[in-house]
């Protein structure tokens, strides 16, 4: 059973509330009807009502258990106005400014969720990264213990020898250009958790690295991920977390036992790793990107490190990448205490 089966029938006994800001686009529109017609709870589409129905009635998709919210008649602008007023980086604003923020569909999808009207959030068809990003970072609060927000790209692949059962974790694959070796910790952690909760599996840590351990190269890159490994073993230990990590690994080293062998790296991860995490945002993104493109079913950006539960898709998601990521950010709703306990 694929991942995105398997958390739906998780999400029809727990269903939850995914916002869409970009609510008038046809490929939100018809993941927002795969999403209610398997009773996995309520789509919430942004946008003018009178241009999502004629949307919907062009696509002969009925709209029953979609809720359609229009910005300037939501009952909720009031009250969302006066806590967004009373946020730190709005509080010396005039109110007429920070209604421009609250009237902007990102800001206000942000806000249901910030305020718990939505359980989870998907965003970014239609805008640039920076744009959908931008209102989840100033208003969303980081893990506690953590300094670093990222991004996870899942991917599935046709391989079932690969990762759990063909699937694999990449990240950081759109958030942190060059992130040091503290950001890098708090990735792989993050990161793990989040695969650990959706597939019940542990999670097996590779740091990538051009080069793998007991090969001579001391460039900066392969020290930062060296030195992240390290902080990794001793957040794990101290906070008791069960993540089985191992690094520098090449990328073949990671995923073939073969590969591992024939450069005597003997370990728990090698060979066996589910979870990717690069070096630097440049080969994480091309990397996920390249996957997409030869056939791997890929979900994401799902950002990790927030006390909420976001995806950022990009702009040439299919209706399929949306519905996945609508599932996989609301499926993190679930278990909200076991995910954020200090939320």
């Amino acid at each position: 059973m694929s991942l995105i089966n398997r958390l739906s029938a998780r999400l029809q006994n727990h269903p939850k509330r995914v916002v869409f800001p970009e609510g008038e686009d046809a490929r939100i529109i018809k993941a927002a009807r795969m999403f209610a017609s398997r009773r996995l709870g309520v789509p919430i589409l942004i946008g003018s009502r009178p241009k999502i129905e004629e949307q919907a009635k062009s696509m002969e998709l009925p709209l029953d258990g979609i809720r359609i919210l229009e910005i300037d008649k939501s009952d909720d602008f009031g009250d969302l106005l006066k806590i967004l007023k009373g946020m730190p980086k709005f509080r010396q604003m005039e109110v007429s400014d920070v209604e421009r923020f609250l009237r902007n569909p990102n800001y206000f999808a942000t806000m249901m969720l910030a305020t718990a009207r939505a359980d989870a959030m998907v965003s970014g068809v239609t805008q640039s990264s920076a744009s959908s990003l931008r209102p989840v970072f100033q208003l969303i609060s980081l893990q506690k213990g953590f300094k670093t927000a990222s991004s996870m790209m899942i991917v599935e692949t046709n391989n079932e020898k690969l990762g759990t059962n063909g699937l694999l974790f990449l990240s950081d694959c759109g958030v942190i250009p060059e992130p040091t070796e503290e950001q890098l910790a708090d990735i792989a952690i993050t990161t793990a958790k989040l695969a650990n909760h959706l597939t019940g599996e542990p999670s097996k840590v590779a740091m990538l690295s051009f080069v793998s351990k007991l090969q001579v190269a001391k460039t900066n890159s392969v020290l930062k991920v060296k030195a992240a490994t390290a902080l990794v073993h001793q957040r794990a230990m101290s906070e008791a977390c069960e993540i089985e990590v191992d690094g520098e690994l090449q990328v073949d080293s990671a995923l073939i036992p073969e590969a591992a062998k024939v450069r005597g790296i003997n370990s728990s991860v090698a060979g066996k790793a589910n979870v990717l995490i690069f070096p630097d945002l440049n080969s994480g993104n091309i990397s996920s990107k390249f996957l997409s493109i030869v056939g791997c079913r890929t979900y994401g950006q799902i950002v990790t490190g927030l006390v909420k539960p976001f995806a950022e898709v990009p702009r040439s998601a299919l209706t399929e990448d949306i519905f996945g990521a609508a599932v996989i950010v609301a499926a993190q709703a679930v278990d909200m205490k076991y995910l954020y306990p200090d939320s």
